[in-house]
Parts: C-alpha cells; structure tokens; sequence
C-alpha cells in the first residue's frame, strides 16, 4: 500500500514539476485521500452493482443460506449478507469493508454444480477472506490501481499536447522523458502488484478455509470442478476479477511460466496441491 502512495506522489511530482504548479501535487495526494475513503465505504454495494449479485432469502436457497450461517459461527464471525449471481459459469467473491459490514456472493452455476461439501469449502473460502480482512484490501487497490492508470494517462496525454514547460528549457528535455516514462511504467508496476496480492491471499484463504471446515478435499474438488468449466462469467470485469475465487474470465489463454506474472489467481493445480498436501 505504501509503494502505490510513493508510485502517485511521483506521478504528482513529474505533473507539478512539468506544469510549475505544486497544487497539482497536493490536488494528487488529496484525491487519492478521497477514493480511499470513497472506495472504504460503498465498496461492496459498488462490486454487487457491477456484478449483478441480488441478495436472497433464507427460504430461497436453504441450503447456501445454512453454509452460510453454520460456517459463520464456527469462524466467529457475524454472519455476512447473502447474494447469488444469476450467471452459469460456477465463481464466488467476498466483499464489504470489515467483517461487521460483509457479503458473500456465489453464482446460480456454483450452486448447481457443487455437492455439500464442496460448497462449504467454497464458502470456507470466502469467509476466510473477511476474516484475514482482505476483502477491504483487495477493494482499495482496486481503487488505486484505476488512480494511477488514470493519472499516467492524463499526464502521457498532457505531455504530448503540450502546455507545461518550455522544451527548449535546461534539463527539462530529460526530466519530460523521464516523467513519460513512468507515466507509461506506473499503470503496469500497480497493476502487477494488485496481482502479486491478490494471489497471496488466496493461497491463505485456501488454507483458512480448509482450517475452517476440517475437510481440504471439500474445497480441493471444488477447484478442480471450477476450474474445469470452460466458459467465462456473463458479468467479468477486469476490475473485479481478483476478488473472485477464480478467474471469472475461464481457462488462459496461453501457458507458461511468464504468463503467471500476470494471472490474477495462483495456478489452480498449485492450489490444489497445496490443499491436498494438508489432507
């Protein structure tokens, strides 16, 4: 989290620098204060929105509600709203900014595909990622990954259209080619380490949840059942995508060790490896 806050000052200093103007510095740091506390508070009802998640009765769905609620208990946790997705492709997420203010959604395909057990893994899962408190985290580097996208692209922009310093100036020719080149380098360094986070915590909501319901297996064939589905989700997002259990776009689309820099799950066999060794 500190390194994106340097990432935007920097970007701040080189558009302040470029424009003679250091208000364009204090305007960076006051709105990144602003999407912080924007993103803290709705959030969750922002992600449901996007993802088309209708929040449901315990009559409704019995069943996901009783996962739910016993699995909640066993973790101590206060039980989080309910919500299912209308959309084949089987995928969950958690979201809300702390565990008093939660949700847990599934999609209609999960619901359909998974046996009891397999199910409370999945919902293993997702508890275990408002109780480690990552639902909050992957929320506000959501935020500050589209920030600093959007910053970088305004200062490329400006840059090229002119309107700051004097080219011609001493040194100003160097510090534009440099403010350039962190403008194009800032969007791919924030978004590489959304995903360097992303995948850490959910390799330790995999091992919480499997703590949590005593059985690794259950949420190991339920990878391997979600995994093996070939279609995507109807409502992907890129935004979103490293807040569900896995990757709501379906398989890659190419191999190797270089394209897992940019996943944002860990390999789903990792996991399951992973899971089953606990077994």
């Amino acid at each position: 989290m500190s390194l994106f806050f340097i990432v935007i000052m920097m970007l701040g200093w080189a558009a302040s620098w470029y424009y003679r103007s250091p208000a364009i510095l204090y305007g960076f740091v006051f709105f990144s204060i602003l999407m912080n506390i924007f993103s803290y508070w709705f959030s969750d009802k922002i992600v449901l929105s996007m993802s088309g998640a209708k929040e449901i009765t315990r009559n409704a769905y019995f069943d996901l509600w009783n996962a739910v609620e016993n699995l909640s208990i066993t973790a101590g946790l206060p039980m989080p709203k309910v919500y299912v997705i209308d959309d084949p492709a089987p995928n969950a997420f958690a979201t809300g900014r702390d565990k008093e203010h939660s949700a847990v959604a599934v999609t209609t395909g999960l619901l359909g595909m998974m046996e009891r057990n397999e199910l409370e893994g999945v919902i293993a899962h997702e508890l275990s990622h408002v109780g480690n408190k990552d639902i909050l985290l992957q929320t506000v580097v959501v935020i500050l990954v589209g920030f600093v996208t959007l910053l970088a692209d305004f200062f490329i922009r400006s840059t090229f259209w002119g309107g700051g310093r004097d080219r011609d100036e001493k040194g100003s020719g160097f510090i534009i080619i440099i403010g350039i080149i962190l403008s194009i380098l800032a969007p791919l360094f924030a978004h590489l380490i959304q995903l360097a986070i992303s995948r850490k915590r959910e390799f330790l909501a995999d091992a919480s949840g499997a703590l949590l319901t005593r059985y690794p297996e259950g949420l190991a064939s339920a990878l391997e059942k979600i995994s093996g589905y070939k279609g995507g989700m109807k409502t992907a997002n890129r935004a979103t995508a490293h807040m569900f259990i896995a990757n709501p776009f379906g398989p890659a689309g190419f191999k190797g060790k270089a394209s897992t820099l940019f996943m944002t799950h860990p390999p789903v066999g990792q996991r399951i490896k992973a899971l089953r060794e606990m077994a």
